[in-house]
């Protein structure tokens, strides 16, 4: 097991930078600990799978996810101005507005990967004990 800690600056795309961050690294099988910081832009995929856009200020509450070679699953919480929630699946398109500080953790005893699903219609994630 290892321990990443990234610490992304305002306008990165949080999606594209734990993407970039995953392939430089060559994490095989990684899961986000925690993640402290905030937005001015969030795109998320809905539970109905529409996929939304919203401006303005938030602070992000929870990132949570699993990260392997073939792509990232991870699910966003953010509250904006009044302590309202938001949240889903993080798409690209999520702007940093100050800060986002990543602690991930490097999984070595596994290999995660991704592959499409009949049933559900998604590439869904494959375990593979390395033992």
């Amino acid at each position: 097991m290892e321990i990443h800690a990234i610490r992304l600056k305002p306008n990165q795309d949080l999606k594209e930078e734990l993407n970039k961050f995953s392939k430089d690294k060559n994490i095989q099988a990684g899961a986000i600990l925690t993640c402290v910081g905030s937005l001015k832009k969030l795109t998320v995929r809905l539970s109905n799978e529409q996929v939304k856009l919203f401006k303005g200020n938030f602070e992000i509450v929870s990132l949570i996810g699993t990260l392997s070679q073939d792509g990232n699953h991870t699910h966003i919480s953010v509250s904006d101005n009044l302590g309202h929630t938001i949240g889903g699946h993080l798409k690209k398109g999520c702007i940093i507005h100050t800060t986002a500080e990543i602690v991930i953790i490097e999984l070595k005893k596994f290999n995660f990967s991704r592959e499409f699903d009949h049933q559900t219609g998604f590439k869904e994630l494959v375990i593979n004990n390395l033992k």
